[in-house]
């Protein structure tokens, strides 16, 4: 695996262009996709990131392209991305590992299996071809050495890709189409005029434009804030480890209650558990009380002492388009990986899977994953800003469904039919004293 870091060679320096229809903020799966699909819109885009595009979260996680336990709202895009993930890959030059081999979740527990078992209701009113597995049918899918599982459920129809190929072979593919992508040009602010946005401020020059996109991911509190937009957003911290070439488990990827696997083209395996730690900050006070209701769902988050360079500071200071942003100083957020996690994994692994729980780690790494409160994205327009539209806080879920999210941002902002209901990711729901309705954790 190729991790980045600000150190990594540029290979995204288009010009800077006077004028584009859509500047999009952001070069991660959610700003390539939609900069994708603006461009089939006949719309010009320009796509500037402070680091490197897929630099960070979009490179990072752990491959699965799923419908399977999503938020029931966040099913129809994610359907749409599964087919739009095909297409795009069909389009490529390139090979990024996107295969269709199947989601298997499996429970050890009574009040698992009951979750799964709702779910189905969820699987059945979309049409998704999920369906339960019995205690006495796992063996088909996969061989496990006790009889501790009650069941679970497949979904067939889901794939997996490989991260750290998949956004920056489609990010040249779209440069090709004429996209214009530019890395270390990092947004500083966006350009009002008469109370609408007019285009950007960047590090390298003010970009001219009729909307401006912001999927920046982690940074996207932090941009937004500048502008007095208050979008609560935390992060998470979870750690990933490569293995070396391993026996063949399951071909696709599978969840066995506190162990995630999923199968890789290097012959070895994608590896996480379901612990999370967050560094405690500013915004963990600001927001503290937007994230209470999902805390129930957080089953395995640390918290930790230490430095978020993400966060805003307590006392909060705006930047000019003509000041060095927080963004310049820190291209890229590359955490060392947990060493609490990494024993976790191994530890999951020899109880869960103890024909792997002595196979070699080949590499280990860290991802920064943004949170809402609801553990849904916000795809939307910022209403206080005309022509402003947010992409963001993803929670986990972004590489799987971002072509679809990607297209259904570029239809808003072409002012076309997204296809979808998107009311459950509005912006205002943060503000207009919606009760929170958290859905499935990471």
């Amino acid at each position: 695996m190729f991790r980045f870091s600000h150190n990594t060679p540029i290979e995204f320096c288009d010009p800077l262009p006077e004028k584009v229809d859509v500047v999009v903020i952001g070069g991660g799966v959610i700003g390539i996709s939609t900069a994708w699909y603006l461009l089939k819109h006949g719309l010009s885009v320009l796509v500037c990131d402070k680091g490197r595009v897929a630099g960070e979260q979009s490179s990072r996680n752990w491959g699965w392209v799923r419908v399977t336990v999503r938020d029931a709202d966040e099913v129809p895009v994610a359907m749409d991305s599964r087919r739009c993930w095909g297409e795009i890959a069909n389009s490529l030059d390139e090979d990024i590992g996107f295969t269709q081999q199947g989601v298997l979740l499996l429970a050890d527990n009574e009040k698992e299996m009951a979750d799964y078992e709702d779910w189905m209701e969820v699987a059945a009113e979309h049409g998704v071809d999920t369906r339960l597995v019995s205690q006495s049918e796992i063996s088909k899918y996969i061989d496990l050495p006790d009889k501790r599982w009650r069941g679970g459920i497949v979904t067939p129809g889901d794939c997996r890709a490989e991260p750290f190929k998949a956004v920056p072979a489609i990010a040249r593919r779209l440069q090709k189409r004429g996209g214009l992508i530019r890395e270390a040009c990092a947004a500083r602010t966006i350009d009002i005029e008469a109370g609408k946005v007019a285009g950007v401020v960047t590090e390298n020059g003010r970009v001219k434009a009729q909307a401006v996109v912001c999927a920046a991911g982690a940074w996207s509190n932090m941009f937004l804030s500048n502008h007095q937009i208050r979008f609560p957003q935390l992060l998470v911290r979870g750690t990933v480890v490569r293995t070396a070439t391993a026996p063949d488990i399951y071909a696709g990827a599978v969840g066995l209650n506190d162990i995630f696997v999923r199968r890789r083209q290097d012959g070895g395996y994608t590896v996480a558990s379901g612990m999370f730690d967050h560094t405690i900050g500013a915004n963990s006070f600001r927001y503290f009380c937007n994230f209470l209701p999902s805390l129930g769902s957080a089953d395995d988050l640390h918290l930790r002492i230490g430095n978020d360079v993400a966060q805003r500071p307590i006392a909060k200071r705006a930047w000019s388009g003509d000041d060095t942003s927080p963004f310049e100083k820190h291209r890229v957020l590359n955490p060392a990986p947990s060493k609490g996690g990494l024993k976790k994994i191994r530890k999951n692994l020899a109880t869960r899977l103890p024909v792997l729980a002595d196979i070699e780690f080949s590499e280990s790494w860290a991802g920064m994953i943004d949170a809402t409160p609801d553990v849904v994205p916000v795809i939307d327009q910022v209403a206080t800003h005309p022509g402003l539209f947010l992409a963001s806080g993803f929670s986990g879920h972004g590489f799987g469904i971002g072509p679809g999210a990607g297209r259904a941002m570029a239809n808003l902002v072409a002012g076309a039919d997204t296809g979808f209901d998107l009311s459950r990711f509005r912006f205002s729901r943060f503000s207009d004293g919606s009760k929170m309705r958290p859905g499935p954790a990471i």
